[in-house]
């Protein structure tokens, strides 16, 4: 059992120093960029029994530089999951950033997961914002 370790490290030590930048890079980026998507969120965004999907006027190349970002964001709340940071909060940004089907309903699941609202609204509280609105409990989607 021991050696697995020893073999494991010695495959993975090129590549830690690779690994610890991504990580440290996109910590910083979600630093960053949570904050500033939960406060331009509107108070009532989880209240709605369901949201309709809206297409672009700009089109393709915006939904995919959204995606993009957004997929961003979820590898980076991923990570936090494991490493320092705001995992869940990171995550719940990247769905509402995102453009897909059954995004909302996995944002409000998310949303009512214990901390993750007491800490969106001590985001918002810091930058004067109302705080978001609880969604009702028993929603299915």
């Amino acid at each position: 059992m021991n050696d697995f370790f020893v073999q494991a490290y010695q495959v993975l030590a090129p590549w830690i120093p690779l690994l610890t930048s991504i990580s440290v890079l996109l910590a910083l980026v979600s630093l960053i960029l949570v904050p500033v998507l939960i406060v331009k969120m509107p108070d009532d965004y989880f209240l709605a029994a369901r949201r309709r999907r809206h297409k672009s006027k700009v089109g393709f190349w915006y939904t995919l530089l959204r995606n993009f970002m957004a997929l961003i964001l979820l590898i980076a709340g991923v990570i936090m999951l494991f490493a320092p940071g705001q995992g869940l909060l990171t995550i719940l940004v990247a769905l509402a950033v995102s453009d897909v089907s059954g995004k909302y309903r996995m944002e409000r699941w998310i949303i009512l997961r214990p901390g993750v609202l007491k800490a969106i609204n001590w985001v918002r509280k810091r930058y004067h914002k109302t705080p978001i609105k609880r969604p009702p409990v028993g929603y299915k989607g």
